[in-house]
């Protein structure tokens, strides 16, 4: 759908979408119909890389397979961090996820960076980590790494965790850099307070 959030036609980028003559794209639309009942926005710059774009989804859910992180704290690390970027469209996706995950008060408070009594010791620590992340790899220190350690988490978990903020920022950052437009779909999806709170990032 090339659709802004306000439901008015305009372009989903500002690239020129790939040629589905290329199987690898249509097959790429053809699996996204499926799964989501229609082709992401996001989908059509990525389709002029389409084997970088498998090979980095591959990478990612290898990390979601074998990392001792749970779905909670793994869509808590990415709204964290998307939403630091300011980043609307993973914003929106990835604040139903969480929400669907815990509820829609707790996936807005970490959309706009406050803490709630429902996350547990660990989500805050891994949500003030994504965000000193994305802010500023190199001002990190060696007492945050601590204060993860503090909270229970292996070197392991530290590394995989700032991984995942790695894979969503780089992800985010190649969609907002070539003008992708937010879906509607993921506009009208998202809990009430999400979609509220997300008044950042490229608007159509």
């Amino acid at each position: 759908m090339n659709e802004s959030v306000a439901g008015d036609t305009v372009a989903a980028m500002f690239i020129e979408e790939p040629s589905t003559d290329d199987e690898r794209v249509r097959a790429r639309y053809e699996e996204m119909r499926s799964e989501m009942g229609y082709v992401m926005n996001y989908a059509r710059a990525w389709g002029w890389v389409p084997d970088v774009e498998l090979a980095f989804r591959q990478a990612r859910m290898k990390l979601d397979e074998t990392t001792a992180l749970s779905p909670r704290e793994r869509a808590t690390i990415v709204v964290a961090s998307v939403a630091t970027l300011e980043d609307a469209g993973c914003s929106l996706a990835w604040g139903k996820k969480l929400a669907g995950l815990t509820d829609a008060d707790t996936a807005t408070a970490v959309v706009t960076g406050s803490d709630s009594t429902t996350m547990t010791a660990r989500e805050r620590a891994l949500a003030r980590w994504a965000r000193d992340v994305v802010a500023d790899p190199n001002r990190t220190t060696r007492e945050d790494v601590a204060a993860l350690r503090t909270a229970g988490f292996s070197e392991r978990e530290i590394v995989e965790a700032t991984v995942l903020v790695a894979f969503r920022v780089a992800f985010a950052m190649v969609n907002d850099a070539l003008g992708v437009v937010v879906d509607r779909q993921l506009v009208e999806g998202a809990p009430d307070g999400v979609r509220n709170a997300v008044t950042f990032g490229r608007r159509p």
